[in-house]
């Protein structure tokens, strides 16, 4: 890994990189949003809607979150990269599952496995910026520890969603899916 030691990123050099890293995640962001609310829609009477509809709410406000906090370090947006996490988003739609005119149990699967994925990506950005806001005073260190517990628990609910997809999914009887014990 090409990583600085010591103090060799100053001022200038660790805005410009923080630029980058939040303008990723902003991407991702916008990406598991857009997967998020559509997840919601489409699962609304089933037995995971008011979970969906929860995330989709709290996924949008880091999301929010996130696009305040480039504005309130004077980094701007890259508009491109948003605009490719978004499509990106749309084209892992179409995927052959070997069904046409559906979607089959495998992609709530794959789509909560991804929201996870997200979920820990943007754990380990407020983790981050933890240390940093140490040195950039408009980096709010208690919001950022409200912004780390939820995604923590964002990781929790998606581990639940994902253990009774994988029963439903895979038809399995609950009982199946516990460990016997030690």
């Amino acid at each position: 890994m090409n990583v600085p030691t010591g103090n060799s990123v100053d001022g200038p050099a660790r805005h410009r990189r923080l630029g980058v890293y939040l303008n990723d995640h902003l991407a991702g962001a916008t990406s598991g949003t857009a997967l998020v609310r559509r997840m919601a829609q489409e699962h609304h009477a089933s037995a995971y809607g008011n979970d969906l509809d929860k995330l989709a709410t709290e996924i949008a406000q880091d999301r929010r979150a996130l696009a305040a906090l480039l504005r309130d370090l004077d980094i701007p947006v890259r508009r491109y990269k948003r605009g490719l996490a978004w499509l990106a988003e749309r084209i892992a739609r179409v995927k052959p599952n070997g069904r046409l005119l559906r979607r089959s149990g495998l992609a709530v699967l794959v789509e909560l496995e991804a929201l996870r994925l997200g979920a820990q990506g943007k754990a380990s950005l407020w983790r981050a910026l933890l240390p940093v806001s140490a040195l950039e005073p408009r980096l709010d260190a208690d919001r950022l520890e409200q912004l780390l517990r939820r995604a923590e628990q964002q990781i929790r609910t998606l581990d639940s969603l994902h253990a009774r997809a994988v029963v439903q999914v895979f038809r399995l009887h609950p009982r199946t899916t516990e460990r016997p014990a030690s």
